[in-house]
């Protein structure tokens, strides 16, 4: 039978190879896979995501310990090793040597039989070694020193502390190596929060409900995929972020408007909007891929939402006769996408440091297309997850400066009181290690 570590080293390569989302290739394997045990499907799951997540870490300790030259070690043996580093350093269920031993046959059946030999030399290295490895200094080398320590790019780690200081940027990166909770969004047109937590719980699933949405579950321990619950698939509930929640609530849409949601990307929100319009109105959803367009469909469906209208299109291609058409829009911006860490740990490797300048330009662009679509008295709603002010705040000015016909209204008068800690005033935004949410912006203006 194929091994749980096995499964793991081909959906990291993966990962590594075409930029995949890993959450959905953990999902294909182990649908493919149907019959590995339950502690094995979660082992799996923990391997990929742990190695992703601490994948600068175990990197470092390669180097560390590597007499070839780190470009030298063929990307598929990098992988090898940070899987069985990942065992040794940081699980303490599973023998260190069986990790060896495992990782060692991977890479006999995958690679030339020599670097068997780099791979088992290098690994045994590690556990001669123990705990004696010379750390970067937090007071000589700050940079380093988190950027080892909390396994994140040194671009950003250079960048946050610049920023918001060294104690708060270490605060945001432990937080971003936390694993986020799941959360259930109740879908209030077919039953209630209390209906669900009762049926979690009688499921011996641990679940609370969230104090920041009265609509909405935190459920931790789930032990099985959630689209196979019967509670997903009556359409009772959708896996979403509080923060992603409340960007929808931000919009503060009403039954019986008219709604643009632009690059609406699965129907997170698009859905959530036609859930708070109680199924009233019409929401035309956009988005550039059509495989996502055909997904938002079903979860509508699913859902019960009969009020989505979908198009698959880029934005910037949407037609003119739609100007001033919408009572609201929604602007959900492709974005560098560092407020998601906790669920995507990849996009750490992925990012350029000059990628939130390169989004930041695209999303002025698109930003000053969607506005076109507002009717005189409407709202335009721009919306991140991430954290540079690039990206946020600077996109936000630059539209207010440019576009005198548009207000800003400050985001905190559309908040709740228990939200208001997630403004400056002006924008919504929320922190990781701030609000144990995902990392998200929003800016609103009224159309004059």
């Amino acid at each position: 039978m194929i091994s749980a570590r096995f499964l793991s080293y081909q959906i990291l390569l993966h990962v590594d190879q075409k930029a995949s989302h890993p959450d959905r290739l953990v999902r294909a394997i182990l649908e493919r896979h149907s019959q590995l045990d339950e502690r094995d499907r979660a082992l799996t799951t923990e391997l990929v995501y742990g190695v992703l997540r601490w994948q600068g870490r175990l990197d470092w300790h390669i180097d560390q310990l590597s007499k070839i030259k780190p470009k030298k070690i063929h990307p598929a043996v990098r992988i090898a090793l940070r899987l069985a580093l990942y065992q040794i350093l940081f699980l303490d269920r599973i023998p260190p040597h069986a990790a060896v031993n495992e990782t060692v046959k991977i890479v006999k059946s995958t690679q030339p039989p020599h670097l068997a030999g780099f791979v088992n030399a290098l690994l045994r290295a590690a556990l001669r070694r123990g705990e004696a490895w010379e750390w970067p200094s937090s007071e000589k080398n700050p940079e380093a020193y988190l950027a080892v320590m909390t396994s994140h790019p040194s671009w950003f780690i250079r960048l946050m502390i610049e920023r918001i200081g060294f104690d708060k940027t270490r605060g945001l990166c432990q937080a971003n190596n936390s694993i986020a909770p799941m959360v259930l969004r109740v879908n209030t047109l077919k039953t209630d929060c209390e209906t669900i937590l009762n049926w979690l719980r009688e499921n011996e699933v641990e679940a609370e409900r969230s104090a920041l949405l009265a609509d909405a579950v935190r459920v931790a321990g789930l032990r099985k995929d959630v689209s196979q619950m019967p509670m997903f698939a009556e359409g009772l509930v959708q896996v979403q972020d509080e923060a992603s929640q409340m960007v929808s609530r931000l919009l503060a849409v009403k039954p019986g408007e008219r709604v643009l949601d632009l690059c609406s990307g699965f129907g997170g929100k698009s859905t959530h909007l036609g859930m708070l319009m109680e199924n009233r109105g019409e929401i035309l959803a956009v988005d550039k891929s059509a495989w996502k367009i055909e997904e938002l469909r079903e979860n509508a469906l699913r859902q019960g939402i009969r009020i989505i209208e979908t198009q698959s299109c880029d934005l910037l291609e949407l037609s003119p006769r739609d100007a001033g058409r919408f009572d609201r829009v929604l602007l959900d911006a492709p974005c560098s996408g560092f407020g998601s860490l906790r669920r995507n740990p990849d996009i750490k490797w992925r990012r350029h440091p000059k990628d939130p300048l390169r989004f930041a330009r695209l999303q002025k662009e698109l930003l000053d297309h969607a506005a076109q679509f507002v009717k005189p008295g409407g709202v335009l709603l721009y919306a991140t997850c991430t954290l540079f002010r690039e990206e946020n705040d600077e996109v936000a000015e630059s539209f207010s400066q440019s576009h005198p016909e548009f207000g800003p209204e400050p985001a905190g008068e559309h908040l709740p009181s228990n939200w208001r800690t997630m403004t400056d005033g002006i924008y919504f935004k929320t922190w990781p290690h701030r609000h144990g949410v995902d990392g998200f912006f929003a800016a609103r203006w009224r159309r004059h």
